[in-house]
């Protein structure tokens, strides 16, 4: 790009929208908005100009400004103690209190630089008396976030590097605890492949973006202990962590589950603790451990409490100042378990540092800030890694998404991450973040940014991303990418034309960007999506019209014969993969799958990359999975052939037809699928209610395939569900009341225990099993329909899941 060409641009300023004390000051946004056509300053040639000793953190940042220059650009950035005289431009970083020791001529301008709040910075430009880029600290990380600052607004090329020349940055974190869990195990979608130095970059790169803490996993989790992946041993990667950790100057934090057998005799006591003695003694540093009641473990809090009492004493040993954080979190907690473990909480005892809002906790954390005493701190634990069966699902997920990319994919979400973020930020003191891999990259960046500050702008931060990471000449254009891939996944698939124009955008990025931006995996990770999502549009719409024209050919079976129709239909629906469409999208996602696994370890299928599981990132082994009911037809064809006459069989293709026919006068609701909502009356937005903790969800029963073969209709495969005792309730209005009902249901989500009333006082069916089978028949008594109305609420038992619920034939009693 030419000199002129840098000159015509501008920068976009954007003003925040302040929250709170520290909402003032925006991280990494500009304070001072110019309405004038900015140009920048050439820093190819510029010198660094530091102090020695400024601290772990700020001591680091000088070799990863210089390291992450030269990455991009082939510029090597000198360092000097002083400022030279020749007039090069120069990078002068530091801390506030020894401005004097680094900012030169900008020293006088500088003495008694006020910086508020801790690991605070201030990143400003000077073009005059002398070109300089003044980054400068409040402590030791404030410098590296500073350094962090100026490498996501620096524009870089191959041999060349500057920055716009009327940058100011002023910026204090909102939050104090802003980190991300980074797992070295199996059920990873991608660690488990990392090496010492991969993670260490990675470390680097979320220290660059705000985040003050790693949380690690110990090598006794809930997973196995290795994986054909690795290429160090769990304990020395562990080691190997927390040293870069340390060197980054961050907090170091354990996730440390009770999985082990036997937490009752003195003698599985003493082994547990001996257990935890080995790792802990080889740690260079641990600032803070969190342990979850549950999800994996399952102690009562009468067990789990005395344990952590222990436990204390042995981290202590190792690690005095280090605290031991809790979570009530479990899989089916019932109210005595929820009331003793805060009991236990609200004792307060010594070694207890803080209180986690985690998955699969049943108190919504506004009701656990009022229970847990206003001194005891709230740390959030959110998972931004899953799309289903997760604590913040996608909202309104089409199925064949839920189908195919399943529970984790490349998932960007970068809108909904701030909406559920700013939703409850203020009841924690900051989060470290759940994920499973590589594939919520985006999301932790998006996350990280908004406990720096909620104030933030989404697209900003993708900018920064996208700059940094990827290309700095197309970085709004990357983040507008980024931010339709989400769009992608709004309402029906079918009728989503966002995704066919996401897929050209992309196409086109990959066509212009340079070699060196087009190889970063980022790149590819969202390229892939693009290609995936518009293949299985295509599959979508072609394979839905395929059912569409076996129905046409089985509701002629009467004129045309019942088995030369079944026939007929069959081959129609074979067409599906007989005459595939968008193949060469398909050949796209494979090329591109491949070169992620060569590049991270992506493992994006269980055969070819090695994946633990289809839903542990090996969403590629979903991308021919059948979109229609093609499976469940053929099993049908099946029976209708075994049928001796005519009659039979064609009494079956009837049924085939009129599967979800609820006859004359009668309703049919597929609770999975979008609309549904409209009977529901416990609904509650999604922005004040986004992990469905308070109301109903779409959920999506990948049991379907394991307990049934793949042979369900398509409508089994997901549901309206609510966790744990939240009730699910649904209203049918103008019906006869002077007719008589009956209602099949599909239960076909998790399995459990769920009991259903009409109108609140009408027991329909006591607690039953789900599945057992999963459609099942009941009458409605007169007394709950005679106004025409019908209020139908299901509950389930106590410890239970919760209520899910597929399918609904209200049915009206023909007899006359």
């Amino acid at each position: 790009m030419s000199s002129a060409s840098l000159k015509s641009l501008k920068v976009d300023f954007r003003a925040i929208v302040p929250r709170g004390l520290f909402g003032l000051l925006t991280f990494f946004g500009c304070l001072v908005h110019s309405t004038l056509e900015a140009g920048r300053i050439d820093l190819a040639g510029a010198v660094i100009v530091a102090p020695e000793q400024m601290g772990t953190a700020a001591d680091k940042s000088i070799t990863v400004l210089v390291e992450e220059v030269q990455k991009r650009t082939g510029i090597t950035l000198s360092r000097a103690e002083r400022w030279p005289t020749d007039g090069r431009a120069v990078i002068a970083v530091g801390l506030a209190a020894r401005s004097a020791e680094f900012a030169g001529s900008y020293a006088e301008e500088l003495d008694g630089i006020d910086i508020p709040g801790t690991e605070s910075f201030q990143l400003s430009v000077k073009r005059e008396p002398r070109p300089a880029v003044l980054i400068i600290g409040k402590d030791s990380r404030g410098v590296l976030y500073g350094v962090g600052a100026f490498l996501r607004k620096m524009h870089w090329a191959s041999g060349s590097v500057g920055v716009q020349d009327d940058l100011k940055i002023v910026s204090t974190p909102r939050y104090s605890l802003r980190g991300h869990q980074l797992g070295y195990r199996p059920k990873t979608n991608a660690y488990d492949a990392w090496s010492p130095e991969q993670f260490d970059q990675y470390i680097r790169e979320l220290a660059l973006f705000g985040a003050n803490s790693i949380e690690l996993i110990p090598p006794v989790s809930d997973d196995d202990r290795s994986s054909r992946h690795m290429k160090t041993p769990p304990m020395e990667m562990m080691i190997r962590m927390t040293e870069s950790i340390a060197s980054y100057g961050l907090d170091v934090w354990i996730w440390y589950p009770n999985v082990g057998p036997d937490y009752r005799s003195a003698a599985g006591v003493r082994a547990e603790l001996e257990e935890r003695d080995e790792v802990l003694r080889q740690l260079k540093r641990v600032d803070a451990l969190l342990v979850p009641g549950g999800d994996p473990g399952d102690l009562d809090p009468e067990v789990f409490f005395p344990f952590m009492d222990k436990m204390a004493v042995v981290l202590n040993k190792h690690h005095p100042k280090a605290k031991i954080w809790v979570a009530p979190q479990a899989f089916h907690p019932t109210r005595e378990w929820l009331a003793s473990f805060y009991a236990y909480i609200n004792q307060r005892p010594s070694w207890l540092g803080g209180v986690a809002f985690a998955p699969w906790i049943k108190t919504p954390i506004p009701e656990m800030r009022s229970i847990v005493p206003a001194d005891v701190p709230l740390r959030r634990y959110p998972d931004i890694t899953h799309n289903v069966a997760c604590q913040y699902p996608v909202r309104d997920w089409d199925l064949a998404f839920g189908i195919t990319l399943h529970r984790e994919c490349y998932n960007p979400r970068p809108v909904a991450m701030k909406t559920i973020h700013n939703a409850f930020d203020e009841y924690a003191i900051g989060s470290i973040t759940y994920t499973e891999g590589i594939n919520d990259d985006v999301n932790k960046f998006v996350w990280g940014d908004q406990d720096w500050d909620p104030g933030r702008s989404v697209v900003e931060t993708l900018r920064d991303y996208c700059r940094f990471f990827i290309s700095a000449e197309y970085s709004d254009e990357l983040a507008q990418g980024f931010l339709a891939e989400e769009r992608n996944w709004e309402g029906p698939l079918a009728a989503n034309g966002q995704v066919d124009v996401t897929l050209r955008q992309w196409r086109q990025l990959e066509s212009s960007l340079s070699t060196f931006s087009r190889e970063q995996y980022r790149f590819e990770m969202g390229l892939l999506r693009a290609y995936y999502d518009g293949y299985i549009r295509r599959r979508l719409i072609y394979e839905t019209e395929l059912e569409m024209r076996a129905e046409d050919v089985l509701r002629a079976a009467k004129e045309n014969g019942a088995l030369s129709s079944v026939e007929q239909a069959a081959e129609i629906l074979r067409r599906a993969k007989s005459e595939p469409v968008a193949v060469d999208y398909r050949k796209r996602c494979v090329a591109l799958a491949d070169s992620l696994f060569a590049k991270i370890g992506s493992q994006l299928t269980v055969a070819r990359h090695g994946a633990q599981a289809r839903q542990r990132g090996g969403f590629m082994d979903g991308i021919d999975e059948p979109l229609n009911n093609a499976a469940w037809l053929t099993s049908q064809f099946d029976r209708v052939r075994t049928l001796q006459s005519e009659g039979e069989r064609l009494q079956a293709i009837d049924k085939i037809v009129n599967r979800t026919n609820p006859g004359p006068g009668g309703f049919y609701d597929n609770m999975g699928a979008p609309g549904s909502e409209r009977r529901i009356v416990n609904l509650i937005s999604w922005a004040e209610d986004p992990g469905t903790l308070s109301s109903p969800r779409i959920a999506y029963a990948y049991e379907v395939d394991r307990a049934e073969g793949r042979l369900a209709p398509l409508a089994w495969k997901n549901q309206a569900a609510v966790i744990y005792e939240t009730p699910l309730t649904l209203r049918y209005t103008g019906l006869d009341p002077d007719a008589s009902y009956s209602i099949r249901v599909s239960y076909t989500g998790r399995r459990g225990k769920l009991r259903l009333v009409a109108d609140g006082k009408h027991p329909i069916h006591a607690l039953i099993d789900t599945w057992e089978p999963p459609t099942q028949e009941f009458q409605i008594p007169r007394a709950a329909t005679v106004d025409g109305k019908l209020l139908l609420t299901w509950t389930c038992g106590p410890g239970q899941p919760g209520s899910h619920v597929s399918e609904i034939w209200l049915m009206k009693d023909q007899a006359k």
